[in-house]
């Protein structure tokens, strides 16, 4: 169960982190995110 709490947070963490990415303008905003959100992705998939 804790499991399932853990990949839903990470999940959310990282639809919210995309959204930012598209709302961005500034490039270098969008590689900040970008590096963000590939460990949540991985977290939520739970390969890391």
């Amino acid at each position: 169960m804790l499991t399932i709490c853990y990949r839903i947070i990470t999940a959310a963490a990282a639809a919210l982190v995309i959204a930012e990415l598209y709302a961005q303008k500034d490039i270098k905003l969008k590689i900040n995110t970008a590096i963000i959100v590939i460990p949540l992705v991985l977290r939520a998939l739970m390969i890391i």
